[in-house]
């Protein structure tokens, strides 16, 4: 017997996989438990829908991921901070010091865990790579300067 899985089922398949089970099966344990849904031509066609939207959703996130990547390029953010002999800061600046400035800047919404940047504790120019979606990311300049 055909089924569409509801959730995932150990041994058998991922949510919204079309699998082949045995009727006793079906019956006796994935039915009564919600798992599963017998794949009649109508379950298949809203399952067919529920994919294609899935997709469409998808295209659509990584459209606005690259044109907000496209726009990102080459930017620069500039942190005034004290510091002391050498050019060394007191403290440090960290991904959250990034995406605040992200924010505050050019108005984009960055999470701080999407910054890859190691802890900077000196004056300089630095460059900082911000991941805006998996295999989307893109450079922008940060300029350290002292107060």
């Amino acid at each position: 017997m055909k089924v569409i899985l509801l959730k995932d089922v150990k041994s058998m398949g991922k949510k919204g996989d079309l699998v082949s089970a045995s009727d006793g099966y079906a019956r006796n344990y994935l039915f009564p438990r919600g798992l599963a849904q017998e794949a009649t031509e109508g379950n298949l066609h809203i399952l067919n829908n529920k994919k294609e939207a899935e997709r469409r959703q998808k295209l659509a996130e990584i459209e606005a991921a690259q044109k907000l990547a496209e726009s990102l390029k080459g930017k620069e953010i500039k942190l005034t901070v004290k510091s002391g002999e050498n050019g060394r800061l007191f403290g440090s600046i960290t991904g959250k010091d990034i995406a605040d400035e992200l924010n505050k800047n050019f108005n984009v919404n960055v999470d701080k865990r999407k910054i890859v940047v190691d802890v900077i504790r000196q004056l300089g120019i630095y460059d900082v790579e911000v991941k805006l979606y998996p295999e989307i990311s893109t450079k922008i300049k940060l300029v350290v300067s002292e107060k």
